[in-house]
């Protein structure tokens, strides 16, 4: 192994391990056993990975490094380890979806993400931990726990992609993925202190929903957590692009992620919400997201305050956000509920009955609200080539809630009255979570930067820029 401990092993960015096992540097048998070495040590306390592959990681470290002394042609992951959600299936790895009902589950094939993150040479070290069937923004279930927050183990560390988030953040996995269909990936990017990219709906083929055709209300993205902007278009670039099993894929609009990330953003056009004009914002947060955006000056953006004018936005938004995720659980899950109701999550539960009630005609006609919210947000994108919000309204909050009840004293809506995430899902933009401070009780704060439709190398330039002034990577929560 190189001169470096296995704690700095574990935080060295996937772009630089990439390039050390390349320069036969670096073997992928010891990085991976560096990686398991650290799990075993660190996920009694976090509980962010769920189901950990020891052998299979290391005879996967095994071909890897026969592959690399034998000249072969090497993928742009090869060794490099990977952590894979809970809800996305891997062949011959047990997936749950965080559920009782699905405690043995093991898929005869992969997912398109994993696929191709394999065809990259990645090495898959487990499953994350997540919600069950990943319904809400916090990471806990009946079959294996919550997911404890790596910069404050009392506290959750988000959802539902809560457990591929707090093993980056806990240096348990330089790489992981995510889904997001409310603001999965960029919640705990947010709560853990990473970086959390949800592209484009589309970008990435999603075919792990349970229809080819129920991924679009709202709109379900597969996304990538890391701990920097050039791991993140590194990732991308992997899992980016159309495939046939998805008819809702994009085809490929020649994006070079990972070699234009660092590009020129003078002169962009930032519109900054500091709230989306109706959600309560945390005073510790915002004081936070105020003083960041004031970076993207310093950068050389153009930056506005702005209100999107949104018209009754907890009925027309917030509302129609839960019920279209009602309906879906209703639709797919209801036949669940007389053998396993009682063993499955309350919020689960309720959200089926819910959906139950709803009639189709009630259900067409949330596609209004909709449409109302796309027109604002593309009215913003008319003027502007960026928006940025707090990613969240809150920081990490107390295991064993959904969320807060109430933020300064206001009431909220405890399950997505704190997530300035779920907006985005309902329009299909690309948006990330990048960390951008930390309060005063040392937990850290997310901004979340929204682009155009198709503009995920806009986001990482921006990202990438807000991070060489702002550098995030070198904190590291105290684990040990």
């Amino acid at each position: 192994m190189m001169d470096l401990s296995i704690n700095e092993l574990c935080y060295t960015p996937a772009v630089e391990l990439a390039r050390l096992i390349r320069n036969k540097k670096l073997s992928p048998v010891e990085l991976v056993d560096a990686f398991l070495n650290r799990i075993d040590r660190i996920n009694p306390v976090i509980n962010a990975y769920c189901t950990v592959v020891h052998d299979m990681a290391r005879q996967w470290a095994k071909d890897a490094e026969d592959a690399l002394m034998k000249g072969d042609e090497l993928g742009p992951l090869h060794g490099v380890p990977v952590a894979i959600k809970d809800l996305t299936p891997t062949a011959g790895i047990k997936t749950t979806f965080g559920s009782v009902i699905l405690k043995d589950n093991i898929p005869v094939k992969d997912s398109v993400f994993v696929e191709r993150v394999k065809n990259a040479g990645a090495i898959l070290l487990g499953k994350t931990n997540t919600p069950e069937f990943g319904h809400k923004g916090t990471t806990d279930n009946f079959l294996f726990g919550a997911t404890r927050n790596p910069w404050n183990i009392n506290l959750v560390a988000g959802g539902s992609s809560g457990g591929s988030a707090a093993a980056v953040a806990a240096g348990m996995a330089p790489l992981a993925e995510g889904s997001d269909g409310g603001g999965s990936v960029r919640i705990p990017a947010s709560i853990c202190g990473v970086y959390g990219l949800k592209p484009t709906y589309g970008r990435i083929p999603m075919d792990n929903s349970i229809s080819k055709f129920s991924h679009h209300t709202p709109f379900l993205h597969y996304g990538v957590i890391t701990r920097t902007v050039a791991d993140a278009a590194l990732f991308l670039s992997v899992v980016a692009g159309p495939d046939d099993r998805d008819p809702f894929s994009l085809p490929d609009t020649g994006d070079d992620y990972l070699n234009d990330f660092d590009g020129d953003i003078n002169g962009l056009k930032v519109a900054y919400s500091p709230d989306l004009g109706f959600f309560e914002i945390d005073s510790g947060v915002k004081k936070v997201v105020e003083d960041a955006v004031k970076v993207f000056s310093q950068m050389g953006c153009h930056v506005d305050v702005v209100d999107p004018g949104f018209e009754n936005p907890i009925e027309t938004i917030q509302d129609a956000f839960n019920l279209m995720w009602c309906v879906y659980f209703a639709s797919f899950y209801k036949d669940f509920l007389p053998k396993w109701g009682e063993r499955m999550s309350p919020g689960v539960v309720a959200m089926i009955k819910a959906g139950e009630k709803v009639t189709a005609v009630d259900y067409k006609r949330l596609d209004l609200h909709r449409t109302a919210l796309w027109n604002k947000i593309q009215g913003i994108f008319d003027k502007y080539d960026l928006m940025v919000t707090p990613t969240l309204a809150v920081t990490a909050f107390r295991q064993g809630i959904p969320g807060p009840s109430a933020i300064n004293g206001k009431p909220v809506d405890p399950y997505s009255g704190w997530m300035l995430t779920y907006p985005f899902n309902m329009t299909g933009h690309p948006a990330a979570s990048i960390p951008c401070g930390f309060t005063a009780d040392n937990l850290p704060v997310g901004l979340q930067i929204i682009g155009r439709r198709f503009a995920e190398s806009t986001i990482l330039k921006v990202s990438a820029a807000f991070e060489r002034i702002r550098p995030w990577a070198d904190k590291k929560p105290a684990l040990e």
